[in-house]
C-alpha cells in the first residue's frame, strides 16, 4: 500500500498540491484523473522519488517494489524476446512461454519475437518495455497512458491483463472506457487536493457535481445571511435599546466563515464549422487498392459511399492500412487502382497523425489558426484560440513551445477554423485528457456533416459509429453495423488465444494452512453480507440524491446541509464497504487457489 499525507507541491505561482492525501490499499487499481497540467505525472514522479515535496510525505511497506511504463528506449538483448525476459526473476528466465504470452498479447508475432528490438517502430518498442513491467510484477504498478501506442486488440487484451492484476496499479489514460473497465477506484486531483472513492470515473464526476452545487447554494444563503446581518448591524447600532442585540450579531458576524466562490477550470469547448451540402454523398470510392508491397496489398477492392451525416469508424490492428485508407480519403496519396470522386461541394477537415508535425515550429497558435483560413478576422481567429483553452496571451505562444496535447488543439483549430462537411479524422483523442475527449465527442455527436474516424477509443466507437471499416482477415470490408454489433456477430480475431497469465502464488505448506473450508465458508457469508449492505447503501444514497436535487431548488439552507453531510456519510460507508468487499473477495481468491 502507499499513503500520502499533507502532500504540498508547486512551481513558481502554480499549485499543484495543497496538503493532499490518500491512501492506496492493498489490491486496488487506482484510475487518476485530472486535467493536462493538474499534476498527474508529478505525482508519479513523486511516488517514484524522482521528485520531492515541498511538505508532506509519501510513504510505502519496507521492500515495497514500484514499477513504472517507461517512455525511456534503451535495450540490451539481441531480440525483443530476451528483452522482454529481463523481467522475469533471473531464476525463472528459462520461463519464456510467459514473455511469448504477453508479448502475442501485445501485437508480436512469434517471428517479430526473433527480431531485435531496433528494428521496431518506438510505439512497438514501447509495447517491449510494457511487456518487460509486467513480467516483473511489481507491487505497485505505475501507467501514463499505456494505451497510445496500442491498437484497439492490443488494448482490450492489456485491459483482460489488468483486471486480473492482483496487486497495486495506478493508471492515467484520456480513455474512460479504457480506465473504468480496469479499475476498482477512481481519484481526481481536485482543486490542489484528492478526491477518492470506490468505482467508475462517472460516480466520481456525479459526486463532485452534487458537492459543487451544495457549496454554491450555502455559500449564496450564507452571502444573503451575511448582508441582512450587515443591514441590521448598521440600522441599529445607534439604538440604546438595540445593543444587546446589535452585539450579538457583530459577534455572530464575527463569527462566520467567508466562502470563496468556486473557480472555474477551463473547458474545451467547440463546434466545428459546417459548410453547408445538399447532396446525398459526400464521396464515392470504387474498387481501391493500395499497398507499399505490391504482393500483400493494404487495401484491395474497397468499394465506399460516405452519406452526408454518416459516422464511420475504421478499425483494425496497427500496421493494416487505417491511416493509409484515411490518406486515400483525404487524397494525400493517390489509389494505385480504382478511383476517388468527392461532391463538388465536398469540404474536407483532414486530421492526420503526421499533421502535427507540419505545423510551423515558428508561428504562434493565433498565426497558425489564422494561416488555415486567411482572411478571417482577428475576433474570430481569436474566439477560436479560446474555445481551445488557449485565451488571452496563451495563443502568443509559439507552436515551438507546446505540448503534444496542446498541438492537438492547434490542428483541431485549423480545422474549426474551415467551414467543412466531412471530416477525417486519424487518432485524434491521443495527447487529449479524459474531459477534452468528452469535449471532442460532443462536438462530433453535434456535427452536421460526416465523420470517418480511425480511433482505438472503444467510447467513441460505441458512441458516434454507426458504420464500420474493418480490417481484418485478407482485406477490410465495409459493416453496416455499430461496434456493439461487430464485438457479438465477428469478435477480434485470436483474441481469446492470447490470456494474460501471472506468477503462480508460492504454494503455503499445509501445516501452516487455518481449515480452508472453514475458512472460505466465513470469507463467502462476509462477502455476501457486504454485497447486501452496499446494496441497501447505494438504495439509500440514490434517494439522498433525489431528496437533494429537489432542495437545492427551494430548500432551507439547513436541510440542504443536513441532506449533504448525510450523503456524505452514506457515500463513505459505501466506499468502506468496497474496500472490505475487494480485500475479503482477495483473500478468498487465494484460498481457492491454494
Amino acid at each position: 500500500m502507499i499513503q500520502v499525507s499533507g502532500l504540498s507541491k508547486t512551481y513558481g505561482d502554480q499549485v499543484l498540491f495543497d496538503g493532499a492525501a490518500f491512501v492506496l490499499n492493498h489490491g486496488e487499481r487506482l484510475g487518476l484523473v485530472g486535467r493536462n497540467g493538474s499534476g498527474k505525472s508529478t505525482l508519479f514522479k513523486l511516488i517514484l522519488d524522482e521528485e520531492h515535496p515541498d511538505s508532506g510525505s509519501i510513504t510505502a511497506p519496507r521492500g515495497y517494489r514500484i514499477g513504472r511504463l517507461s517512455q525511456h528506449l534503451s535495450f540490451t538483448e539481441k531480440t525483443v524476446l530476451d528483452e522482454a525476459c529481463l523481467g522475469l526473476p533471473p531464476d525463472e528466465r528459462d520461463q519464456s512461454y510467459r514473455a511469448e504470452i504477453i508479448l502475442g498479447g501485445l501485437g508480436f508475432s512469434a517471428d517479430d519475437m526473433l527480431r531485435a528490438p531496433a528494428e521496431f517502430s518506438g510505439g512497438f518498442q514501447i509495447r517491449i518495455n510494457l511487456a518487460r513491467l509486467l513480467l516483473s510484477e511489481p507491487n505497485l504498478l505505475l501507467l501514463d497512458e499505456p494505451t497510445n501506442y496500442l491498437d484497439i486488440v492490443s488494448a482490450r487484451w492489456l485491459a483482460q491483463a489488468l483486471r486480473s492484476w492482483r496487486d497495486e496499479l495506478i493508471i492515467i489514460t484520456h480513455d474512460r472506457s479504457f480506465m473504468d473497465s480496469v479499475t476498482t477506484h477512481t481519484m481526481l486531483i481536485y482543486r490542489s487536493t484528492f478526491r477518492k472513492i470506490a468505482g467508475p470515473t462517472q460516480k466520481l464526476f456525479d459526486a463532485i457535481e452534487v458537492d459543487e452545487e451544495v457549496y454554491e447554494k450555502t455559500r449564496l444563503n450564507e452571502d444573503k445571511k451575511r448582508r441582512e446581518m450587515e443591514q441590521f448591524i448598521n440600522r441599529f447600532r445607534a439604538k440604546a435599546s438595540k445593543a444587546a442585540l446589535v452585539q450579538s450579531r457583530v459577534k455572530a458576524l464575527e463569527k462566520m466563515a467567508v466562502r470563496e466562490e468556486l473557480s472555474e477550470d477551463a473547458t474545451l469547448d467547440f463546434v466545428f464549422a459546417y459548410k453547408q451540402f445538399h447532396g446525398k454523398h459526400v464521396l464515392n470510392a470504387r474498387e481501391l487498392s493500395f499497398g507499399y508491397d505490391l504482393v500483400q496489398p493494404l487495401v484491395q477492392n474497397l468499394s465506399l459511399d460516405i452519406g452526408k451525416r454518416d459516422r464511420i469508424g475504421i478499425i483494425g490492428k496497427n500496421g493494416r492500412g487505417k491511416s493509409t485508407l484515411l490518406r486515400l480519403l483525404a487524397q494525400e496519396i493517390k489509389p494505385q487502382h480504382g478511383e476517388i470522386a468527392l461532391n463538388q461541394n465536398t469540404a474536407v477537415g483532414y486530421f492526420g497523425q503526421t499533421n502535427i508535425d507540419r505545423l510551423t515550429s515558428s508561428r504562434t497558435v493565433e498565426e497558425e489558426i489564422s494561416h488555415a483560413h486567411p482572411g478571417m478576422h482577428r475576433t474570430k481567429v481569436r474566439g477560436i484560440c479560446g474555445t481551445l483553452m488557449f485565451d488571452g496571451d496563451k495563443a502568443l505562444k509559439k507552436i515551438s513551445v507546446l505540448s503534444g496535447g496542446e498541438k492537438s488543439r492547434v490542428l483541431l483549430g485549423k480545422i474549426i477554423a474551415t467551414p467543412s462537411n466531412l471530416l477525417l479524422l486519424d487518432e485524434p483523442t491521443n495527447h487529449l485528457d479524459m474531459d477534452s475527449v468528452e469535449a471532442l465527442k460532443s462536438a462530433l455527436e453535434e456535427y452536421d456533416g460526416a465523420v470517418v474516424l480511425v480511433t482505438h477509443n472503444e467510447m467513441l466507437l460505441r458512441d458516434l459509429c454507426t458504420r464500420l471499416i474493418v480490417f481484418q482477415g485478407s482485406m477490410p470490408f465495409v459493416l453496416e453495423t455499430g461496434y456493439d454489433e461487430f464485438l457479438k456477430k465477428i469478435g477480434w480475431e485470436d483474441e481469446e488465444s492470447a490470456t494474460p497469465t501471472r506468477t503462480p502464488e508460492k504454494t503455503v505448506p499445509a501445516t501452516a494452512r487455518v481449515n480452508p473450508s472453514k475458512e472460505q465458508r466465513s470469507l463467502k457469508k462476509t462477502i455476501a453480507k457486504l454485497e447486501a449492505g452496499i446494496m441497501a447503501l447505494e438504495a439509500k444514497e440514490k434517494e439522498l440524491h433525489a431528496k437533494l436535487a429537489k432542495l437545492l431548488e427551494d430548500g432551507p439552507s439547513s436541510e440542504v446541509q443536513a441532506t449533504s453531510m448525510a450523503l456524505h456519510e452514506v457515500t463513505k460507508k459505501i466506499d468502506k464497504n468496497f474496500e472490505d468487499l475487494s480485500n475479503v473477495s482477495n483473500a478468498l481468491e487465494k484460498l481457492d487457489k491454494a
